[in-house]
């Protein structure tokens, strides 16, 4: 058996020092391969560089014949070197002459070469060029061997991509997907357009230091920082972001690929080979992402992106790299990119810089693109494989409306938007022109308009949309905001700075709704299979009254001689508000005992979002002042459908029979009981759907601010009567969505729908 000469670390030290001669590449090049021979006892190196049109061109050689340099080529699949470019896997043959893709070329001379081994030389999982060494003899080469070439291969491509041999990297071809334009069509979460530059939520780790100089000392810091992945992983399936079911099952999967011993085995191994800890997960990570890119089974690509996954975090452990984006500087016309993130991240962004947001993952209703649109960011959900194909600094646009996004856009596209964010800038001047105009119907029926916020920085929305009022308030993102519960006197400077911007205007605040995955970090919540369905706000308030009693006393004490509304999320039950309006009155009289003055009219109401408060409305209604109809959660429900789910995304419309009569009916008791009825989902920002809830007799919904002018210019162009009159035998029918129907009968009747 023949072993190699020189050890592997001796081997990479002196293919660094022929790094740094200063030498043209060709010669460094030739140096290297006369090296890689002598390591490997082999009468053939060469080096095979990836060049456009996806053709392996015979770069550097030790053996074969010199003037085959730059003529031999090969397609990726024709012959050994291009099998193994194609499958990105290692070839090991003891007589490569016999295997049925051999390709002779005769300009080589290779014919008198019997054992062949090739590597793919990868970068980031893409092959950008093919290592192989050769024998007369006939025999496999040993694992050994194998793990050696494949590490100097790793080595190889580093140099090539960090532009040591620049002469070659010029001519290398470039992972395609990160050269070439894309256009990648997903959901649109909140609308607008944004022209600028991605920053990934989750930067990727650089490793600069590959050579490991003590073997022992990496592999201790790789069995540190798996173990401290390990208690990251177990501490995220283990806490309060559980939500049961088909997640917990994923997050399950993602645990048992932390603690599986052939992953971390594998990652042991490289570094015996002698590379730092992090160049061993890059390049086992490599090796997965050049799989993942060529398996087609849906389910094996999910499994090896948790593998990725886990890689990146580990990478960053090891590098100390944990913190998001957010905490970096972000550069102007910042257009965010990432799998998923919770709204209180996105909160952490300069929205000064922010221009845009796209997720991988995210439907429509989930939090993040609340907030989303609360902050006037544009952005888009479900845009699959973005962050395969981006890097920090990639020029991108995003279109917020359609859920459009261009990556390297070409000119023409790139004009096209910059006229479109002009005729936008006109769209918007008109909406402008319409501000101060009652939105009253064709037939004379005045519908209040309102905006959702959760900021004070949100208020000027409230001014330069045109809105009536704030339909609603959410409170809870000056929570997610903190570092620890806000105090009091906190509490009451946020309410009262609200009170005061909105001038007078009526401003209905939401208690806290918080759970599911609007988490506080410095609250301790308990382990739930399905949060969505579990202990949050009304149901956590009420448990910790505490809490509650300490909102509502800084509320009132902030409403002092205003009227002042109060609306509690999440009710179920008639008691659930009954026991939330005695906490009121205990707090009125607790103020009141200690001479500070209270607000002139208080209204109390309560969302209605659990279908079971459908059924108790003859009940709840006397108790209350008004309602608001929480379309998000009122559809989740109905149709026992996760938001959050992007299986589900789609399934189930808002515009189907079976809500539209639920809020049908919610309209009607509340006329009955002459109670005021609003809505506060995302359907009221959709000019279509924003139609139908008018149609069912709404008079009062209120909407994210950029949507005031869009709802607005539907409202003035459409006669109720004959809308209810279209849609009432409609809901009676067994489609699955009106949306169609409800679409044609405005294009009929002349409907603004923009």
């Amino acid at each position: 058996m023949v072993t190699s000469a020189l050890g592997p670390r001796v081997l990479l030290r002196r293919l660094r020092e022929v790094m740094a001669e200063p030498e043209a590449a060709q010669k460094r090049l030739d140096k290297i391969v006369v090296l890689i021979a002598a390591n490997m006892v082999a009468e053939v190196c060469s080096i095979y560089v990836m060049r456009p049109g996806q053709v392996l061109e015979l770069y550097s050689t030790e053996g074969l014949k010199r003037e085959a340099v730059h003529l031999s080529k090969l397609n990726v699949g024709e012959g050994l070197v291009g099998i193994i470019a194609g499958e990105a896997q290692l070839l090991n043959l003891a007589d490569a002459q016999a295997h049925p893709a051999f390709k002779y070329l005769p300009e080589t001379g290779e014919e008198v070469y019997n054992s062949f081994l090739g590597v793919p030389i990868l970068r980031n999982g893409i092959v950008i060029g093919v290592l192989v060494v050769q024998n007369r003899t006939r025999r496999h080469y040993t694992e050994e061997e194998e793990e050696a070439l494949q590490t100097t291969a790793m080595v190889l491509a580093e140099i090539i991509a960090s532009g040591e041999l620049t002469e070659v990297a010029r001519d290398v071809a470039a992972d395609i997907a990160h050269v070439r334009s894309h256009h990648v069509k997903g959901d649109a979460l909140a609308d607008g357009l944004a022209l600028g530059h991605v920053v990934l939520h989750e930067p990727r780790v650089v490793v600069e230091n590959l050579i490991a100089e003590n073997i022992p000392k990496e592999k201790a810091r790789l069995d540190g920082a798996i173990e401290q992945l390990r208690a990251h992983v177990d501490e995220l399936v283990d806490g309060t972001e559980t939500r049961g079911g088909e997640y917990s099952e994923v997050l399950e999967t993602f645990r048992m690929f932390a603690h599986d011993r052939g992953w971390v085995n594998r990652l042991r191994e490289t570094v015996e080979t002698g590379l730092t800890a992090e160049a061993a997960v890059e390049r086992v990570q490599s090796d997965n992402r050049a799989r993942m890119m060529r398996t087609p089974d849906p389910y094996l690509r999910e499994r090896m992106h948790d593998l990725d996954d886990l890689a990146n975090r580990l990478l960053r452990i090891l590098t100390g790299q944990i913190a998001t984006a957010s905490r970096g500087d972000l550069p102007q016309n910042a257009i965010v990119v990432a799998r998923n993130m919770g709204p209180a991240e996105l909160l952490d962004y300069d929205r000064t810089k922010l221009r845009g947001v796209i997720l991988e993952e995210a439907g429509t209703t989930s939090h993040v693109a609340i907030v989303a649109r609360a902050l006037g960011i544009p952005a888009a959900g479900q845009v699959e494989g973005l962050i395969d194909v981006v890097d920090t600094g990639t020029p991108i646009i995003l279109d917020g409306t359609s859920g459009d996004v261009y990556v390297r856009p070409s000119l023409d596209i790139e004009r096209a938007y910059a006229d479109k964010v002009r005729f936008n800038a006109r769209r918007q001047a008109q909406f402008q022109a319409l501000r101060d105009t009652p939105a009253m119907t064709r037939d004379g029926i005045k519908i209040e308009l309102g905006i959702n916020a959760g900021l004070l920085v949100d208020l000027p929305h409230l001014h330069d949309s045109g809105a009536e009022s704030i339909g609603l308030f959410r409170t809870e993102l000056q929570f997610m905001m903190a570092q620890h519960f806000p105090r009091l006197d906190a509490q009451v400077r946020h309410y009262r700075g609200i009170l005061a911007a909105a001038n007078q205007r009526q401003v209905t605040f939401r208690t806290l709704d918080i759970g599911a995955d609007k988490l506080l970090p410095y609250l301790r919540q308990v382990k739930e299979d399905n949060p969505a369905m579990g202990w949050r706000a009304i149901r956590m308030a009420l448990d910790r009254p505490a809490l509650l009693r300490l909102q509502l006393r800084a509320l009132l004490k902030a409403g002092a001689g205003q009227k002042l509304r109060i609306m509690f999320p999440m009710i179920a039950e008639v008691t659930e508000f009954l026991t939330a309006k005695t906490m009121v009155e205990k707090e009125k009289a607790h103020l009141k005992e200690r001479g500070h003055k209270l607000p002139v009219a208080i209204e109390l109401g309560a969302m209605i979002e659990v279908p079971a408060l459908v059924w108790q409305l003859d009940e709840l209604l006397p108790e209350l002042d008004f309602v608001s109809i929480g379309s998000n959660d009122l559809l989740q429900f109905l149709y026992a459908s996760d938001r959050q789910n992007p299986r589900l995304a789609h399934r189930y419309d808002p515009l189907s029979p079976a809500i539209l009569k639920t809020i049908r009916a919610i309209v009607e008791a509340g006329a009955e009981h002459g109670v005021h009825v609003n809505l506060c989902g995302e359907m009221a920002g959709r000019p279509l759907e924003a139609m139908a809830l008018i149609g069912l007799g709404l008079t009062s919904i209120s909407m994210a601010p950029a949507a005031i002018g869009p709802v607005k210019t539907m409202i003035l162009s459409t006669d109720r009567a004959k809308l209810w009159a279209f849609m009432e035998p409609l809901l009676h029918k067994r489609d699955q969505t009106l949306r169609l129907a409800l679409t044609s009968f405005a294009k009929s009747q002349g409907i603004r729908l923009i």
